[in-house]
This record gives C-alpha cells, structure tokens and sequence, in this order.
C-alpha cells in the first residue's frame, strides 16, 4: 500500500511540473488517503504484535 502512495505521490508531482492541476490534486489526495491507511493498519499491526507477547 506504500508503494501506490508513492506511485500517485510521484504521478502528482509529473502532473504538477506539466501543468495538470486538476491530475496532480487528484493524484496527490489519493497518495495522502492511501498513506494514511497505511499508518493506520501499521499502527494497529504493531499493537496486536506487542499484545500477543
């Protein structure tokens, strides 16, 4: 899931330097989504891992 954040992280930025705005928030909203899912399931992987100790 980290590796499509930085996929649409890096598209964002492409279409940004070509003049796309309208791609680039796009792209950049759904890399921001898509990281912030990441730390979620990241977080609660590294909860349950300390509780089963």
């Amino acid at each position: 899931m980290l590796y499509y954040a930085l996929v649409f992280l890096v598209v964002a930025l492409i279409a940004g330097v070509l003049g796309f705005g309208g791609i680039a928030g796009a792209s950049a909203s759904i890399a921001q989504i898509l990281f912030f899912i990441f730390l979620v399931l990241f977080v609660v992987s590294l909860a349950m891992r300390v509780l089963r100790r």
